[in-house]
């Protein structure tokens, strides 16, 4: 639903304009820093680019589901890096706080998070809780009018950088399933929370990614969201379900943003005579480009439409998700492929793009997961309780 298509349209043109003329020409900076810089990071919150999804009662732009996917097509045509600096703060850092937390937690939080004063994470993954993340063994102890938080997670984007982390840990030990699991919000100064070292990545330089720890942590009761044990599972998931449709908006753009550069290589380079783009086989390749683009982008845009009519998605969000991440994963090795020996060169857009979009297919659920709950809802549906 786009609440304002006129002005929306207006808005979506001045995006592209700022991702073209200013984010774009800083793309090589970033990689070679490994981070965003701090005039970059202003010039993003001043545009309002931290509270897309946040209620625009708490200072945000309350964007609908389909207009959060526009924005984030737009957004993502430039490097990861850049979206990944706001991400969290427009997806899974806010969103539990946003559908689940307190009007007091809300009021707490999310005006500095829209502004971008405040950087959101989400951590649920740990060393043995990744697919699997109802296994997770960080704990969450009753200490009077807190709670004592113990235990590690990993892989947790922007965690070096935050300063709100929304924690998953188990509140109740003798369930070891999801209901087990509560949902807090633990402040980057609470004594006993630590970050470890950012990793050295594969790709996506300048998005911090690091471990977090938590030594008997001591949490106030008033943070656990939701004001009730036991929930934290169903809080993921919630959250993983919008965020789903999100990050698929997040793999058109790159695609996007490949497609136009191989297009201006192969329309200009010679070979033999004439354009690379003239040889027939290159012409498959661009053509399945667009084909995947375009029937990505249809299924994220109707998924996000009937998200914000209220129906149900679970399904459509691992649709949208594992398609889109597949498809981005194509376009990145055709377009690596039509460069030839430059492709494999660094310093090029598409070699980076070429790493920085591998993690798609990973994080907030492998595509293989993705498989098994559509494959699961698909025999469901057919009235079947097939499991594995």
């Amino acid at each position: 639903m786009i609440r304002d298509p006129q002005g929306f349209e207006i808005f979506l043109g001045k995006l592209r304009d700022f991702v073209r003329n200013r984010l774009v020409p800083r793309e090589a900076e970033v990689a070679r820093l490994d981070e965003v810089p701090a005039d970059v990071v202003a010039e993003m919150a001043a545009g309002g680019l931290f509270g897309y999804s946040i209620p625009e009662a708490y200072g945000g732009a309350g964007m609908t589901t389909e207009e959060l996917v526009l924005a984030a097509i737009e957004l993502s045509q430039c490097s990861v890096a850049f979206r990944a600096r706001v991400g969290t703060n427009t997806g899974i850092g806010s969103e539990a706080l946003v559908i689940e937390g307190s009007e007091a937690q809300k009021q707490r939080y999310l005006p500095d998070m829209a502004s971008g004063r405040l950087t959101g994470c989400f951590a649920l993954t740990e060393p043995e809780a990744g697919s699997d993340a109802a296994a997770l063994k960080t704990t969450a102890v009753r200490s009077g009018d807190s709670y004592l938080l113990n235990g590690s997670k990993c892989f947790i984007t922007n965690a070096p950088i935050a300063g709100l982390f929304t924690v998953m840990a188990r509140t109740d030990p003798a369930n070891p399933g999801a209901a087990g699991v509560s949902a807090f919000l633990v402040e980057r100064d609470t004594p006993g929370l630590s970050t470890g070292t950012p990793y050295a990545k594969m790709g996506q330089a300048g998005s911090p990614v690091s471990e977090v720890h938590f030594d008997n942590c001591r949490v106030p009761s008033a943070n656990l969201i939701g004001g009730e044990e036991g929930r934290g599972f169903k809080i993921a998931m919630k959250v993983l379900n919008k965020q789903r449709i999100h990050l698929a908006a997040l793999c058109i753009g790159p695609a996007i943003r490949m497609l136009d550069d191989i297009v201006q290589h192969t329309a200009n380079r010679t070979q033999f005579g004439q354009p690379v783009g003239a040889f027939q086989l290159v012409q498959a390749m661009i053509a399945d480009c667009q084909t995947e683009i375009h029937a990505a982008r249809a299924l994220v845009l109707e998924t996000a439409r009937k998200r914000d009519e209220g129906i149900d998605v679970t399904m459509e969000a691992s649709i949208c998700k594992y398609f889109a991440s597949e498809m981005c994963g194509r376009v990145a090795d055709r377009c690596v492929q039509m460069l030839g020996g430059y492709g494999f060169i660094a310093d090029n857009s598409i070699e980076r793009f070429y790493r920085d979009v591998r993690l798609f297919r990973l994080y907030e659920g492998t595509s293989q997961i993705h498989q098994i709950n559509i494959a699961r809802r698909t025999f469901g549906q057919a009235g079947y309780d097939i499991k594995s």
